[in-house]
């Protein structure tokens, strides 16, 4: 499968969380063309402010493959990672980042940080931005204009 493929995978992850009524984020974990590893946003309904996407994708990961080193894995993300899900990429020991958007206030990959590539740590991710853009988008555009309708 292709960057696109994948990433279609994550963004149905979002869009399972907007069914929810929780954020639209979503994301795959992938090793050697299997998906070993999903998750959407389930903070409001798990009141669990770690309830992100890539924390829940990367949790189920390492639980499948017995061990927490995800060293050939590439994540799939919707929107560019937070602060704590870019340091759990990197801490997991991700190989590659690939999402759709950045996120201009909360992203640490290039908006406001770049966690994931800070000569600094003991690892560094390569990071693929803008695969799926327009879904991506689109995705947390419509998020937005239903919480707007709704008084949200």
């Amino acid at each position: 499968m292709t960057d696109e493929e994948y990433m279609k995978l994550a963004i149905a992850e979002g869009e399972a969380a907007l069914v929810k009524g929780e954020v639209p984020l979503g994301a795959v974990v992938v090793i050697q063309g299997e998906v070993v590893g999903r998750g959407h946003n389930e903070r409001e309904a798990g009141n669990d402010p770690t309830a992100h996407a890539e924390i829940l994708a990367i949790r189920q990961a390492a639980q499948k493959l017995g061990g927490w080193r995800l060293l050939d894995a590439t994540i799939y993300v919707t929107v560019e990672p937070c602060p704590m899900c870019a340091g759990a990429i990197q801490q997991a020991r991700i190989k590659r980042l690939v999402y759709g958007i950045p996120d201009p206030k909360a992203g640490a990959v290039e908006s406001l940080y770049n966690i994931v590539q800070d000569e600094r740590l003991n690892h560094r991710v390569e990071v693929t931005v803008g695969v799926a853009e327009d879904e991506c988008r689109a995705l947390m555009k419509r998020f937005f204009r239903e919480l707007r309708e709704n008084g949200g």
